[in-house]
């Protein structure tokens, strides 16, 4: 099967099985949600939102990031991977957003990437939720699906991204991007994957196929 087929092929089935698919991580605004982002790096999203459904509760603003300090913030997140940069780095960002930007998250890459923490990835994750941009946001589990199914052969998340943005239509990756994380989260899993019960199975590279009943 040529690579195109595969895409067309992996993105319906990606729809069928999760329609109108939206971000798992608990926000309530546009800030939020950049805070759940950076705090999700080396973290499962289950595991920042059972933080951020207290720790929202009271970081509604940029304002409040900045009233709290780093301590108070730290002791909101402390049981999240890297929380003491994570803390410090909420902060910053708190400011930083407050001075240069009327105390919302920027709607560009490149101020996007200049707030401490936010790399390319979350960056493109933060304008497709928001703003429906075609910017996919290559997570581990993105990068293991299009490796499996060999519509890239890469190395890393990084090399993923960098190659499926000269592959994809751009009019498929604005819908695509959600989709397709709860497909690697859910059901093309790193162990135990569902091959059995996969539309891709035919099409699919994968050698280590989980073909048990």
């Amino acid at each position: 099967m040529k690579r195109q087929e595969k895409i067309d092929l992996l993105w319906k089935t990606v729809n069928e099985l999760f329609p109108n698919a939206e971000t798992e991580l608990y926000h309530n605004n546009d800030f939020q949600l950049l805070i759940a982002i950076l705090m999700s790096a080396q973290a499962t999203d289950k595991q920042v939102n059972i933080i951020n459904r207290n720790f929202f509760e009271h970081l509604i603003t940029p304002e409040d990031g900045v009233k709290m300090w780093v301590d108070e913030i730290t002791d909101f997140i402390n049981s999240v991977s890297f929380f003491n940069n994570k803390a410090k780095n909420i902060y910053k960002t708190c400011e930083i957003l407050i001075d240069k930007h009327n105390s919302q998250p920027p709607l560009s890459m490149d101020e996007l990437t200049a707030l401490p923490w936010v790399g390319v990835k979350t960056a493109k994750v933060f304008l497709s939720v928001t703003q429906n941009a075609p910017l996919l946001g290559v997570d581990t589990h993105v990068h293991r699906v299009l490796n499996r199914i060999w519509i890239v052969k890469t190395q890393s998340p990084l090399e993923t991204d960098k190659k499926a943005s000269k592959i994809f239509k751009q009019e498929d990756i604005a819908y695509m991007h959600n989709a397709l994380v709860l497909f690697g989260r859910y059901h093309c899993t790193a162990r135990n994957p569902k091959c059995l019960s996969c539309p891709m199975l035919g099409a699919c590279s994968y050698k280590d196929k989980n073909l048990e009943i």
